[in-house]
């Protein structure tokens, strides 16, 4: 199953008081931690998993179409790392 922001949003209705309220709750995390990822800090967020900015490194590549070679620029990007915690109950319903 994909779970969708309108997914998260109307599960977070269920506790907040008004579906709007939850939109504004779950927009603000969101954008909270993309601005916070720009910077280039790491987000963790306890029991869930911490997601780290890391840097790529200037490397050849290729054009698929053509077979030209080509440098592809350095770069940035965000890895996701799960908690154990999740890790582990992932894995114990896997087993079941």
């Amino acid at each position: 199953m994909t779970i969708t922001k309108k997914h998260l949003i109307e599960s977070l209705s269920k506790i907040c008081s008004t579906r709007k309220n939850a939109e504004n709750i779950l927009e603000s995390l969101l954008e909270n931690i993309k601005s916070t990822l720009a910077t280039g800090e790491d987000v963790l967020i306890s029991g869930f998993g911490k997601f780290c900015v890391k840097d790529k490194k200037q490397r050849r590549g290729r054009n698929p179409s053509t077979g030209d070679d080509l440098v592809l620029g350095a770069r940035k990007i965000i890895t996701f790392k799960c908690s154990t915690s999740l890790r582990d109950k992932t894995n114990e319903m896997m087993s079941d």
